[in-house]
């Protein structure tokens, strides 16, 4: 790579994957696409493997990059919604190509197998 050529120019995708593809980005993604607008706690209770530490943070990232967007309604008790923005749901198509792509997993398993047994092999 030349000193004027940086990981975006190289790969003008890589500045997208860092938005979209971070670890818990797109299941909360999906969850509120899927679901409609969604409290803290449901979107815990869908997304059952994420902490609540977690989760918070990704929020606030994804509000932060306009993907969601976060209402505070000042009731007793003071409830707080998350809703995806036109912005989040114009991933939708990049999503359906990855969910159309999918079937293909089972290829990649089966390379991963056929590697490690060749490796395994020549140990």
């Amino acid at each position: 790579m030349s000193s004027d050529t940086t990981p975006e120019t190289a790969c003008p995708i890589a500045p997208v994957v860092d938005v979209v593809f971070s670890r818990w980005t797109t299941p909360i993604l999906w969850t509120l696409n899927e679901y409609g607008p969604q409290r803290f706690v449901e979107l815990q209770r869908r997304i059952a493997s994420i902490t609540p530490k977690v989760l918070t943070e990704r929020l606030r990232q994804l509000e932060r990059d306009g993907l969601v967007e976060r209402t505070y309604h000042a009731e007793v008790p003071p409830r707080v919604v998350y809703e995806i923005t036109d912005l989040g749901r114009s991933l939708g198509p990049l999503f359906a190509a990855l969910a159309e792509w999918s079937p293909n997993l089972s290829r990649v398993d089966a390379a991963r197998r056929n590697y490690d047994l060749r490796r395994a092999s020549s140990a």
